[in-house]
């Protein structure tokens, strides 16, 4: 049994379930019952539209394609144990604070342990969305909240999310955590509503403005260089090249969704 709280597990790799499809009927009902849905915000902070949700976490007249497909490259070998930088800087880049409940604490990232039931070696390993090319999240949602951008970042309008938490259910990286609580000091660029799901956005307003996620670059200025972000689909970045260069891995690979995440000497 693994104890990364992502799944079951065989040797290091993590294991998770999958979800039956929302019947078509349910997702046309319910998607007419967004429009009588309401989501509860902190003062002055408000979400936008769903039109407008698509098209506002990238520059004016540069639309998003799938030219680019956005990915991190994590090295566990340089992924101190004790360390929880890209967590606390992820925690203060977006707004979201932790106090240790399971159950209701954020899940944008955290550090998890998982062990290698053969021979008993332990890892250390920061666990995000892992932004896949087929998310399962995306595939159950009723609505359309749970959506993928071209260049492959998976995010969640939260303007039409009803809260039904199917997405929670399918992620096999339990990456994804509901809002309970009544929210305060939210931060403009990441707006959070109580009855919502929320996962990592990859600072997809940092990556629009050419600027790398808070987690990459809290763990450089840490100096351990761990996480290196780019774009998958050019072979002259430094992320392809790596991945070129050296085996990677994929948590659970078997389920084919591709993830834009991937772990090297995992």
């Amino acid at each position: 049994m693994s104890r990364c709280g992502i799944g079951n597990s065989t040797d290091c790799a993590c294991s998770g379930g999958s979800s039956s499809p929302v019947d078509t009927a349910r997702r046309l009902f319910l998607k007419s019952a967004t429009a009588f849905t309401t989501v509860a915000l902190a003062p002055n902070v408000t979400l936008m539209a769903f039109a407008e949700a698509h098209a506002a976490a990238q520059p004016r007249g540069e639309p998003v394609t799938a030219k680019q497909r956005w990915g991190l490259l994590i090295d566990l070998s340089k992924c101190a144990d004790d360390c929880n930088e890209c967590v606390s800087a992820c925690s203060r880049e977006n707004g979201w604070k932790a106090d240790g409940n399971s159950r209701t604490d954020a899940r944008w990232i955290r550090k998890v342990t998982i062990k290698n039931n053969k021979t008993g070696a332990t890892r250390s390993l920061p666990v995000m969305c892992q932004h896949c090319a087929s998310p399962p999240c995306v595939d159950v949602c009723p609505t359309g909240a749970s959506f993928k951008r071209a260049d492959g970042i998976v995010l969640v309008d939260k303007h039409i999310c009803i809260g039904c938490r199917y997405c929670m259910m399918a992620c096999p990286y339990q990456a994804r955590s509901f809002i309970h609580e009544t929210l305060e000091d939210q931060k403009p660029h990441a707006p959070r509503g109580k009855g919502t799901v929320e996962s990592c956005t990859l600072c997809v307003h940092r990556i629009d403005a050419g600027e790398t996620p808070a987690c990459v670059e809290a763990c450089v200025a840490a100096g351990h260089k761990a996480m290196i972000f780019g774009d998958l689909n050019d072979p002259a970045s430094e992320i392809s090249q790596r991945v070129a260069q050296f085996p990677t891995h994929q948590i659970r690979a078997d389920l084919g969704l591709d993830t834009g995440v991937r772990y090297q000497n995992l």
